[in-house]
């Protein structure tokens, strides 16, 4: 006589979720939970409902309890769809237009049910109405694991899973005042994994941590903007990554963009620079006119900054103006910053080719520069002329100049209000 073992699947109940994110700069995101399980003793198969859809499977790390024995997981999500539900209520009970009845058989478009008084009748499968979603059915994306306990279990187990579709950047405002700004910083976080987080712990790496084969995938508009003020984040360096931790519990809708302020810096010292990049002397041809590009230095500050998009704005007449915006990159304390604001409109610096006699071994140029400053006040304009500067190389001009980042001649001109300054520069070197 043959054996036949029955094997039960039971689903584990899962209690008291204790739970936690890590957003990269990087399309992914970190997700560890605690959960409290309750098991009976035997084989049983353990479903946990309600992961990301773009979790990444080959991540995930699951702790169980002691003397429970993992064999295999898998990763389940059963789209809902009318064959799906008639498929998984074949003879069990539905509703048509009011009435109960049994679901006998079915195809595209119509039914075959049994009514009460045992009369069998053709529906359309449009009128069907499902009276719940089938427990074997799983909607929800799920992991599924297949394990066996040999004594009824009341434990913790743990979970990390690593999910796609979800990035945080840092946006910054800067309010200029004349020798002086204010700097308020915000983390936006945008979540397209098909998830929502509910009263979660929520921190962010400021970092480019090393991925294989990693591609970004193009992210959905979000719906809308949440925003919190929170000036208590705290920042610690770890592995040589910069984190971020929110004091408070968050909420991540599906498909949502929330911003939480993070830094607030008031009387930060500033100064205006005005610089422009001539064109190598070798190269220029002819007469070119050019606006000078406005800077402002901002003096290093006590915290470390991710890299973002900081946008400026002064006050006239006690009205905001927007005045212009930089991308920064990782940015350690301490360090100053170079935040390019646009094209200022009464300062260009003209260069004009008066000489070329270049020979086949040498270069030999001579190029004058005006540099006109239109506006009511002193201007202190930079002129960066790439030269290569070979021992050989020859350099003749009136004015001072230091050479900067191995190949610039850096010109720093005083041009008073409303005037120009002109003076002439010879390039020698060889070809």
């Amino acid at each position: 006589m043959k054996t036949v073992q029955i094997l039960f699947i039971l689903f584990a109940s899962i209690l008291n979720a204790s739970s936690s994110l890590i957003v990269y700069n990087s399309n992914m995101g970190l997700v560890h939970e605690e959960k409290k399980l309750t098991l009976k003793k035997g084989a049983t198969q353990i479903v946990y409902e309600g992961v990301a859809r773009s979790i990444e499977s080959d991540s995930v790390n699951v702790v169980l309890p002691k003397g429970v024995k993992l064999f295999s997981q898998q990763y389940r999500y059963d789209k809902l769809t009318q064959a799906k539900l008639l498929k998984k209520t074949l003879g069990k009970d539905v509703f048509v237009k009011g009435k109960r009845v049994t679901l006998l058989a079915y195809s595209a478009k119509e039914a075959l049910v049994k009514t009460a008084s045992n009369e069998i009748m053709s529906v359309q499968t449009k009128d069907i109405v499902f009276e719940s979603i089938p427990s074997s059915l799983l909607s929800k994306p799920s992991l599924v694991w297949n394990i066996l306990t040999h004594k009824d279990v009341n434990a913790n187990m743990q979970l990390d899973y690593i999910m796609k579709n979800i990035s945080w950047k840092s946006n910054y405002i800067l309010n200029l005042d004349e020798n002086e700004a204010d700097l308020s910083g915000w983390i936006s976080i945008n979540n397209h994994t098909g998830k929502a987080f509910h009263q979660i712990a929520l921190s962010v790496l400021a970092g480019d941590v090393n991925r294989v084969n990693t591609k970004r995938v193009p992210q959905m508009r979000y719906m809308k903007a949440v925003m919190a003020d929170s000036p208590m984040v705290r920042e610690e360096a770890h592995e040589g990554y910069h984190f971020y931790k929110i004091p408070f519990k968050v909420n991540l809708a599906n498909n949502e963009k929330t911003a939480i302020k993070f830094l607030h810096k008031e009387g930060i010292e500033i100064k205006r620079e005005y610089r422009l990049r001539a064109i190598n002397p070798h190269y220029l041809q002819g007469e070119v006119s050019s606006n000078v590009a406005q800077f402002v230095h901002l003096k290093g500050l006590d915290i470390p900054l991710p890299k973002g998009t900081v946008r400026a704005y002064s006050k006239l007449h006690g009205s905001s103006v927007f005045v212009g915006e930089s991308a920064i990159w990782h940015t350690p304390k301490g360090r100053d910053m170079q935040l390019k604001l646009g094209k200022n409109f009464d300062t260009t610096v003209k260069q004009i080719l008066l000489k070329r006699n270049d020979d086949k071994y040498r270069f030999r140029v001579s190029v004058q520069y005006t540099l006109q400053n239109a506006s009511d006040t002193q201007k202190e304009i930079q002129l960066l002329v790439p030269f290569n500067t070979r021992e050989d190389s020859v350099v003749e001009t009136k004015e001072k100049y230091t050479l900067t980042q191995g190949n610039l001649l850096r010109f720093l001109v005083h041009v008073p209000a409303n005037t120009s300054k002109e003076f002439t520069v010879y390039y020698e070197s060889k070809k």
